[in-house]
C-alpha cells in the first residue's frame, strides 16, 4: 500500500511516495481500494504550508487529498449498508492521495453507474463547493445573471452547470482561448477571454445593470472590480486567492505580502448603502456541517445519475507523479480536473 506524504512544506519534491499499512477497522468503517483520487488547487496550497485548515485541523506530516473513488475490500462487522465489491465515492478531510484508505461509512456514497472512477473522484470537492455557494449562499433565481471567474476549472465548471440548471444566465471568464469550447460545453451563455478581451469592458457590455452574483477565486487581481460590477442586491462569493500564489511552485514572500496589503477591505457602511454582499466559502472548515454536506452530495449525485449534470473533463497522472500533477494545475492551463491514479498489483 502506498500514499503521498508531505513531511514539511516546500516545493514539488516534498511530495513523497511511501509504503504504509492501513490501521485496523473501527466501528462503522470500511477499507477502500482507491482507483482514483481527485487533485485540487488547494492541495498545492497545503504543500506550500499556507492552507489554514491543514495546519489547524491536521498538521504535518500530512497526506493531501479531499476525495477518492474506488471499491470496498473490507468491512467492519457492524457495517451493513456496504459490502465487499461495492463501488463508492469517498469524501475525505485530507488523506486522499493513497492507494488504500479507511473511511467511516458516513463519508461514503454509491458511485453512479454512468460515471467512471476517474470522473467520480473529480466530483465531490468542486461540486460541493459550488453547490454550497450557489444553493446555501446565493440562492439563484431564474434569469439572474452570474459572472464566473476561472469558468473552465473545477469549481468554475461546476458553477456554470449549477447556474444553468437553475435557469441563470451565466457569463464565464477564462484565461485563454483553448478553454472556450469547454466552458460553452458546460452551459455558459457567453465567454470572456481575458488574454484577448478587456474583461470589465466586456462584462459591462454583457450585463449593463451588473451581476446578481460573481464567483471569484482570483484574489487581489479581480476582487475589487468584481465588487464594483455587482448589481444592487448582488453577491460576491470568494473561494480562493490564486493570483496571490506562484505558478512555479515557489513562494515569493514579498509578492505575497504586497498582495495581502492590496487585498480589498469591504466597508460594511458602504455595503448597506449599496445593498451588496460579500460571502466566502472553504469546504474544509465545514466538517461540523456534515449533515448539510451529505444532503448536497446526494442532491448532486441524483442529477449526475439522470444526466442533468455532466462529469468534468479529466486529466490523469500516476499517484507517484503527484508533484507533476500539482505543477500542471498551478500552471493555469488545465481544463476541468486532474485525477491521480494509484498503481495496484
Amino acid at each position: 500500500m502506498q500514499k503521498i506524504i508531505i513531511e514539511k512544506p516546500g516545493h514539488y519534491d516534498v511530495l513523497k511516495l511511501v509504503e504504509f499499512q492501513t490501521p485496523a477497522l473501527q466501528s462503522h468503517q470500511v477499507l477502500i481500494k482507491v482507483h482514483a483520487a481527485g487533485l485540487n488547487y488547494a492541495d498545492g496550497i497545503i504543500r506550500m504550508g499556507l492552507y489554514e485548515s491543514a495546519k489547524r485541523l491536521h498538521g504535518y506530516p500530512i497526506t493531501p487529498g479531499f476525495e477518492i473513488a474506488g471499491e470496498v475490500i473490507e468491512v467492519h462487522p457492524d457495517v451493513s449498508e456496504y459490502k465487499i465489491g461495492d463501488k463508492i465515492i469517498g469524501v475525505t478531510l485530507f488523506g486522499g492521495y493513497s492507494s488504500h484508505i479507511v473511511l467511516d461509512t458516513t463519508r461514503l456514497f454509491r458511485l453512479p453507474e454512468n460515471l467512471s472512477f476517474e470522473q467520480a473522484a473529480a466530483l465531490p470537492t468542486v461540486f460541493l463547493t459550488a453547490w454550497f455557494m450557489a444553493h446555501r449562499q446565493v440562492n439563484p433565481i431564474p434569469n439572474d445573471v452570474w459572472l464566473v471567474h476561472s469558468a473552465a476549472g473545477g469549481v468554475g465548471s461546476a458553477l456554470v452547470q449549477l447556474g444553468k440548471l437553475a435557469g441563470v444566465r451565466v457569463i464565464g471568464v477564462i484565461g485563454s482561448a483553448h478553454k472556450r469550447n469547454a466552458c460553452l460545453a458546460m452551459g455558459a451563455d457567453a465567454v470572456i477571454i481575458k488574454s484577448e478581451q478587456g474583461l470589465w469592458k466586456e462584462a459591462k457590455t454583457l450585463a449593463p445593470k451588473g451581476f446578481d452574483a460573481i464567483f471569484d477565486a482570483n484574489g487581489v487581481s479581480t476582487l475589487g472590480d468584481s465588487y464594483k460590477h455587482l448589481a444592487p442586491m448582488g453577491k460576491l462569493c470568494i473561494y480562493g486567492f490564486a493570483s496571490m500564489l506562484p505558478n512555479n511552485g515557489r513562494l515569493n514572500w514579498l509578492k505575497l505580502a504586497w498582495d495581502w496589503l492590496r487585498t480589498p477591505r469591504f466597508n460594511p457602511l458602504k455595503m448597506t448603502q449599496e445593498n451588496r454582499s460579500v460571502l466566502a466559502a472553504n469546504l474544509s472548515f465545514l466538517s461540523e456541517h456534515a449533515t448539510m454536506l451529505r444532503e448536497g452530495m446526494l442532491w448532486l449525485l441524483e442529477r449526475f445519475a439522470d444526466g442533468r449534470l455532466k462529469p468534468l473533463p479529466v486529466e490523469t497522472f500516476d499517484l507517484a507523479d503527484a508533484g507533476k500533477a500539482q505543477a500542471r494545475i498551478e500552471s493555469g492551463k488545465t481544463i476541468g480536473k486532474i485525477v491521480l491514479v494509484p498503481k495496484h498489483p
